[in-house]
């Protein structure tokens, strides 16, 4: 999949670089220059740089640093680097360390990659007449994460725009102590196609996917350091200015880290959510295309770089596109998208079979929510027809009106396991007349060390979402014990008890929206 569409884009960035030669000799910028940085530890970075045309001599200009997205090569970010480059910026882009042509191996954006980034900027205040005192970085996916980090160690960063990225490593692909299986094996094929990963990846990969508990703190400290709300005091401490934009259905980097992260940062913050999943969000500006995300990329460079004017400092801080409406909202910040919140009861007792996939699923990383992006054709399941050994269901009364939901869905219960370990997940369904149940988000849940026979509390966090519930329908949870998206602990044999004690009922809130 990735290959796919690197391939695409090797194409749309190559078919881009005709327009980029004729802004050139319009006097727009001076065209495309490719380089050699010398990274951390003398390491070879491949780079290209765009500067613009016909400025004064001894000009300075604003510098924007892009590093690569895993995988993709150097000019990946050519049609959006041109733009800004005949807007007035010095544009370099490089390819991360360890991929295509640049030296080193693969770092996973560790101490190394974060030090590479500031020799970048480095070389660039050197050779080019980019200002030491409006630096900008940014990029998508992996990009946006080490944009992030350098911005925590590198106080010249004043600005970063993190499109598809994380801020917390652990809780994007070891959300719910469960290994988002797709996600890891799509990084982990990706990066060995296109680069070179070192020994550390190779044992973290092989750990993560085998899902050896034993070194299950080592993996969590690998992850923690490449984790920017680790470096969340640094950050805030050198005040960059930092937009953050992500997709509802990311099935690396799901939203709900990038909020919390949000609300940590004490700096000039900006955040933005789209239908989509991982970088969908983004491709088509990419291209050239319009887009609203690199749209407001740009307009915050052009606040926060140039100091111009243009409002989008006074704009609601948090815009949200619904994956229903296709419109954007605006709220002053993430705590008020959850307001409202409703709950329906989980009643009674329900026992399940685990091992079996009862039909309900998130989809098929990348794919299942670009779909639902541009088609608006989320999975869809028949709630009557779902096998009851095999998924526990409950559902909520017929709603008179649209139920908005906004944000965090939080699902409440006691479950009881016939063996230690083993892992549920748990689907939020809009059930219309006819029982057909279209998603509207999903998480998992592994639990480990638990005594058999005995219940204990779970409290999940489904992955946020925008998404409208129309009136005559109904919510639906659907919980079963098998995904395709993740990996699953249950043994052979092994059976959930859901129950809802008197003394602490099982629920599900829905956050909806304010009318």
């Amino acid at each position: 999949m990735v290959l796919a569409v690197s391939a695409a884009l090797v194409a749309g960035t190559a078919l881009g670089l005709a327009p980029a030669a004729q802004a050139a000799e319009a006097g727009g910028s001076t065209g495309i220059r490719f380089v050699d940085i010398a990274g951390e530890g003398g390491t070879v970075l491949k780079a290209n740089v765009l500067t613009p045309a016909g400025s004064a001599a001894g000009a300075r200009h604003p510098l924007i640093v892009l590093p690569t997205s895993w995988a993709m090569p150097q000019i990946e970010y050519l049609v959006p680097a041109q733009k800004l480059a005949d807007a007035g910026y010095v544009v370099v882009s490089y390819n991360s360390r360890g991929f295509w042509q640049s030296g080193g191996e693969i770092e996973t954006a560790g101490p190394k990659d974060v030090a590479d980034a500031s020799k970048v900027i480095d070389w660039a205040l050197a050779n080019t007449a980019a200002d030491p005192d409006r630096v900008g970085m940014g990029g998508v996916s992996y990009g946006a994460g080490i944009s992030l980090l350098a911005a925590a160690h590198d106080p010249r960063v004043k600005a970063v725009t993190a499109l598809s990225g994380w801020a917390d490593l652990i809780e994007s692909i070891y959300s719910g102590r469960t290994q988002h299986l797709q996600a890891a094996a799509l990084l982990g094929g990706a990066g060995a196609l296109t680069g070179r990963p070192g020994p550390e990846l190779k044992q973290i990969l092989s750990d993560f996917l085998s899902s050896n508990l034993a070194k299950e703190e080592d993996m969590i400290a690998w992850g923690r350091t490449r984790s920017p709300v680790t470096h969340l005091d640094r950050i805030n401490a050198n005040g960059a200015a930092i937009m953050l934009g992500n997709a509802w259905g990311d099935t690396i980097f799901p939203p709900n880290q990038y909020a919390s992260f949000y609300e940590k940062l004490t700096g000039p913050k900006r955040l933005e959510f789209r239908p989509g999943d991982h970088a969908t969000a983004e491709l088509t500006g990419l291209f050239g295309l319009p887009n609203d995300t690199w749209t407001n990329a740009r307009r915050w460079f052009d606040r926060y770089l140039k100091g111009a004017d243009n409002g989008i400092d006074r704009e609601q801080p948090v815009q949200l596109k619904s994956r229903s409406t296709g419109g954007y909202e605006g709220y002053p910040d993430w705590k008020s998208v959850h307001a409202n919140q409703r709950t329906f009861d989980l009643g009674g007792t329900q026992r399940v079979w685990a091992n079996v996939d009862s039909g309900a699923n998130g989809g098929v990383t990348l794919l299942t929510n670009a779909l639902d992006q541009f088609l608006r054709t989320p999975p869809v399941v028949s709630v009557p027809l779902l096998p009851r050994s095999f998924a526990g269901v409950w559902q909520s009364e017929r709603y008179d009106a649209p139920q908005r939901v906004r944000g965090t869905v939080k699902v409440h219960t006691t479950v009881a396991s016939t063996e230690e370990s083993g892992t549920l997940v748990a689907y939020l369904y809009d059930v219309g007349p006819l029982g057909v149940g279209k998603l509207v988000s999903n998480a998992p849940y592994t639990f480990h060390g638990k005594a058999p026979g005995q219940p204990f509390v779970v409290d999940l966090e489904l992955f946020s979402t925008a998404y409208d519930v129309p009136a005559g329908h109904r919510l639906a949870l659907v919980v079963d014990t098998v995904d395709p998206l993740y990996i699953e602990h249950n043994p052979t044999g092994a059976q959930l008890t859901f129950s809802s004690p008197a003394a602490d009922p099982s629920y599900v809130s829905v956050p909806l929206r304010k009318e």
